[in-house]
Parts: structure tokens; sequence; C-alpha cells
């Protein structure tokens, strides 16, 4: 049988079950207003929280360093790829986190993998929600720990199962580790009953705020801050940067040991070329236009509140989330991907999300809203799915 003959089949089931994905292709900026497979659309379904992806002066900043430092980085960090953007970034980034140390990686899917390997071996144990996202699922089963899931959300599961360990492995490593925002769900963890249940099995906590990083606490400096949580409590943080800051790649905050130790053997990290540095000096002009301007976080919570005021009269169901994630639960994958496609016909972009990205029959369409939309924008969202509404009764 030959390789082709072999994946076929596969591919076909994926199609008859609506779960086969395609690209749209973007021929336009990251914004509210975008042009896609040659459409002009509203776009619902971008991580850009706060609208930096193209904002002007981030633009200039990445165009002035490639001016400078070229186009490529040239090597991983430990050869000769670790340019003094890229330093600038880590410093301005632990200053902002409040802790001693940051390390920038080039995806938020290496950071997770990279950290969990680096720190855990065959004789631990990893603890993870049901939920998390794939990047922390799959560092914890490549770490060869032990490898233990828990109820979504749920702090006396968790606790629970270190309890076990403990009595039966108490010197062993633990590690709990957990989304802080959910992607799919746009729920957020109770961060601040894990990291209490964590200093009392002696087990680290690692959070993970991709989703929360520059959206969510009084300054933007993300869930913890939010939460209240210090480093001791979370000693493990990480974050992305190709969200509400913009650009790409990803960073761990933490002590200086913990950097250290990333840095000397942590393979995800070691082993690949680094970020372009314009990236990284976009993304030192991304964190000072999130120090500076507060009012982008006060407008996204505006247009989230105005969106679910909206819907109410609507016949969705709404799955409860207070961040920039609202996602209407559909059901099955068919029925979310012929709501897309009404959507998409009145010019709006918002994505089906389905298996095995989220359960059997939890397939939904997943509306993220930034604060370069405009009330406006959210209105005439509302306004189409009042119309596919329609047509769905």
């Amino acid at each position: 049988m030959t390789l082709d003959q072999c994946l076929a089949p596969a591919l076909a089931t994926r199609r008859a079950k609506h779960l086969y994905r395609h690209r749209r292709v973007l021929e336009s900026p990251q914004g509210p207003d975008v042009i896609v497979d040659g459409r002009r659309c509203l776009n619902f379904c971008s991580n850009d929280y706060l609208g930096l992806a193209n904002h002007p002066e981030v633009l200039a900043a990445f165009c002035q360093a490639a001016e400078r430092y070229g186009v490529g980085s040239g090597a991983s960090h430990l050869v000769i790829g670790h340019s003094r953007p890229h330093h600038e970034l880590e410093e301005t980034l632990a200053a902002f986190c409040g802790r001693p140390r940051a390390l920038v990686f080039s995806s938020g899917y290496q950071a997770n993998i990279g950290t969990i390997n680096a720190l855990l071996g065959r004789h631990d144990h990893v603890f993870e929600d049901r939920l998390n996202h794939a990047s922390l699922l799959d560092g914890g089963l490549m770490s060869g720990a032990s490898f233990h899931r828990f109820a979504h959300n749920d702090v006396q599961a968790l606790e629970k199962q270190l309890c076990v360990v403990s009595e039966n492995n108490s010197s062993n490593r633990k590690l709990v580790a957990v989304d802080a925002v959910f992607s799919m769900d746009g729920d957020c963890a109770p961060v601040m009953d894990y990291a209490q249940v964590c200093q009392r099995q002696g087990a680290w906590l690692m959070v993970d705020d991709a989703h929360g990083f520059g959206v969510l606490g009084a300054q933007g400096r993300g869930s913890l801050e939010a939460a209240h949580c210090d480093s001791n409590q979370v000693p493990i943080y990480m974050a992305t940067l190709g969200k509400a800051l913009g650009t790409a790649g990803a960073f761990v905050a933490g002590s200086e040991a913990l950097i250290e130790t990333l840095i000397q053997t942590a393979r995800n990290y070691i082993y690949t070329t680094a970020l372009p540095p314009a990236i990284a000096a976009a993304t030192l002009k991304s964190v000072q236009l999130l120090d500076q301007e507060s009012w982008r976080r006060a407008h996204l919570q505006t247009l989230i509140k105005q969106f679910q005021m909206g819907l109410k009269h609507l016949p969705f169901e709404l799955m409860p989330s207070q961040t920039a994630i609202q996602p209407l639960r559909i059901g099955s994958a068919e029925a979310a991907l012929a709501l897309s496609e009404q959507l998409w016909q009145r010019h709006i972009l918002i994505s089906a999300i389905r298996p095995p990205t989220v359960p059997e029959g939890t397939a939904r369409l997943r509306i993220t809203l930034t604060a370069a939309h405009s009330e406006s924008h959210v209105q005439t969202l509302l306004d189409a799915l009042a119309a596919v509404a329609e047509i769905k009764n």
C-alpha cells in the first residue's frame, strides 16, 4: 500500500464527519476589517485582543530593527542568535511581571513543552486540567512523568490526586500545569485556589496565561494580577506574545534558578533558531503601549458587556465567560459549520470549532472581541446572528 492509499481513508472519514479543516487566506493586516479569500469582512476570530498587531508604532519598531539587525536571527540563542532586542525584551518582560528573570521562546508550544520536560522526569508527577491546551498536555505526556488529569477547574479533585501521590511518593517532584484562561471556553481557572493547594501539598504551580496576559488585571499584567497571586504562589509563569501583544513568540518568567535551568536544559530553547530580532523589538513597543494605554482594556470590557447584553435576546447558548473569548455552543460539527458559513455569506468571519479541539457534541462558534472593534462592529455582529437565528428556526 502506498503512502497516499494509507492516508486517504482517514481524510475521507474526516470530511464525512464534518471535521475536515480548510485554511482561508488572509490578504490584509490583522484587524476588525480584513480581506479573506478576496472578500472584505468583519473579523471576529482573531486573538489580537488589544488591536496591536497592525499598530503604526509597533510596525515602525519592527521596520527600524529589521534595518539594523536584518531579517533572520541566524542561529539559536546559545550560538549567535541572541540579539540586543531579545535581551532587552526579556528584561522588560521580567520587570513587567515582577519576576527576577524571563526567557523568550519562539512559540508558546515550545515554551510549554520545553519547560515541563526540563523540570520533570519519569520518576515525577504532573497534574493537568482535562481542558488544558494541547501544548501543556503534550508536554506532560512527553516528559515521561506520571500523568494525572483532573476534572475541569475542580480544585478538590486536584487536591485529592495530590494527596494520594504525596502519601506514596513524598520526595518526587510534583508539577501542576493549568491554563489561566481556557482558549475554547473563555472561562478562567481558580488560580489562587490552585496555588493554596500546591503550597499545602508541596507541588509547583505552572500557569499558562496565553489568553490573559495583557488583557486581565488592573494594569494588564494578566491572570495572576487579577487573582492577586505572587511569584511564590505561582513560581512558573508562561505567556504568549502573539495574542494581546500582537507579535509572535512566548516567554517564561520566574526565578534566576528556573530561567538558568531552562537555558541549560530546555531542548526546545537550545535547539531552535531564535525569533527574528525585529519581532523582539516590535514586542518591546507593544509592552510599552500595553503599559501606557489602559483604555484598550477598558474598551474591550465595554464591548464584551455589549455583546452579552445583545445576545440575551437571541436563541443561542453563550458559554460562561467574562473574557474576550465569547463562545456560542452549537452542538454538532455540521450545525456549527453551517452557521459559520451563513455568517460568512453576510461578511462575518467566525470559525467553527469542532472535535477533537473540543469534546464531541460541543462544537461552537468561537467569537473573539478586540479593542480594535467598535460598538458598531459588535452591533453588526449581533444583527447577523439574529438573521441566521431566524433561518435556523
